[in-house]
């Protein structure tokens, strides 16, 4: 039977948290079977004491657009306070940590370094070494547990979007991850992980999981956060739509000027594993070209094991560049190449793109710095694959 790892800490670990004053890292994602979130389980748990609320990127309701800053405020009903780590600051505060002994971290990550909940989860980590609280990660699972991919973090390009010395999808649940960077950033810190129970490192979401809840506006469903880093340059490149502001977000790519019928022979040509391309057009709601319809490609994960989203990434940009010789992607108003870089977490694969270097070299060069990782990794693994 599958349970989350809130339900394992409620069930079998009760003594780690009683008497405890509780902080809870988390939002309105982090749902159980029956649709309660976190917050709701542990305030209505007897016994429990819950003290602090604290709410990530989106904020603690997950209401929040990306990049958009959230204010501390109070709890209405409970009256506690529920601090913003996307506002001011995005570490906890000695302060804010006072009335707290320990912290239970309940976040639905993606396992994509980007994706700024695993630099919260960091930045509450080193806060709570720094303060000698106790941290409790209640596990749940993630998109692609198998997947590891992309360029590793260059520290030259560490932000908040890249503040984990990792690939651009590590393919580690939060529990793993937080296990892992305890070790490598050296944290002398009381570190528990509740566990889930009947867990395999699925690829599929399963039917006995909760039911999706989006962890940030855009991420409508688990094929679309597992296409995340396939298709996050978007926010870098807006000469290139990716579905923003649409119930495609991500899964989509587009452009008035880009030739689908030339690209979808030439993605199949070139058979990336666990991923299909089919022609769409859709209504464009903001960016470059807003209010228009666009002829573009529609992307469908066909097998999750094999799937790599960051390596399609590349090879989409350089089969776009290889047709289209005048294309505006690096030069349309608006574009970020700095972002794109921080994306990534490094400025070879920018470099390498405008340079005219294949995907496969691109790819190639990621390896030896995957393969140091994945054993860095090892020890800190919780689940077995199916």
């Amino acid at each position: 039977m599958f349970k989350l790892g809130l339900d394992t800490l409620l069930e079998q670990h009760p003594d780690w948290i009683l008497g405890h004053r509780i902080g809870l890292v988390s939002h309105a994602a982090a749902v159980d079977t029956n649709g309660l979130t976190s917050a709701q389980r542990l305030h209505q748990t007897a016994g429990l004491n819950l003290t602090a609320l604290f709410g990530p990127e989106h904020g603690f309701a997950g209401l929040a657009a990306a990049g958009e800053l959230t204010a501390d405020e109070r709890h209405t009903a409970w009256g506690l306070p529920i601090y913003s780590l996307y506002g001011e600051t995005r570490k906890p505060t000695p302060a804010m940590l006072e009335g707290v002994d320990t912290l239970i971290v309940d976040l639905q990550d993606l396992g994509a370094r980007p994706y700024t909940y695993v630099s919260t989860l960091r930045l509450v980590l080193e806060a709570a070494a720094e303060a000698g609280k106790a941290v409790i990660i209640a596990d749940r699972p993630v998109p692609l547990p198998l997947s590891m991919d992309g360029p590793c973090l260059d520290s030259k390009f560490e932000s908040f979007v890249g503040s984990i010395p990792a690939p651009m999808q590590y393919g580690m649940t939060q529990g793993e991850t937080a296990l892992w960077l305890a070790g490598v950033l050296g944290l002398n810190i009381n570190l528990r992980v509740s566990t889930m129970q009947g867990y395999q490192r699925d690829v599929f979401k399963q039917s006995a999981w909760p039911a999706w809840v989006p962890p940030s506006p855009r991420i409508h469903s688990w094929e679309t956060a597992c296409l995340f880093t396939c298709t996050v340059f978007g926010e870098a490149l807006p000469a290139l739509d990716y579905g923003s502001g649409t119930d495609r977000s991500f899964s989509v790519i587009g452009a008035p000027w880009l030739d689908a019928t030339r690209l979808l022979p030439w993605l199949n040509q070139v058979g990336l594993p666990g991923i299909a391309f089919e022609p769409v057009r859709y209504q464009v709601r903001i960016g470059l070209y807003a209010n228009s319809e666009l002829d573009g490609l529609r992307l469908v994960i066909t097998d999750y094991a094999r799937f790599r989203p960051v390596s399609t990434s590349v090879t989409i940009l350089a089969g776009i560049q290889e047709l289209h010789q005048q294309t505006p992607l690096w030069t349309a108003p608006g574009t970020r190449p700095e972002w794109f870089d921080k994306l990534y977490g490094s400025d070879t694969v920018r470099l390498a793109l405008q340079s005219g270097a294949p995907a496969s070299d691109i790819i190639a060069s990621w390896k030896p710095n995957l393969m140091a990782f994945a054993e860095s990794r090892r020890p800190h693994l919780l689940y077995s694959c199916p």
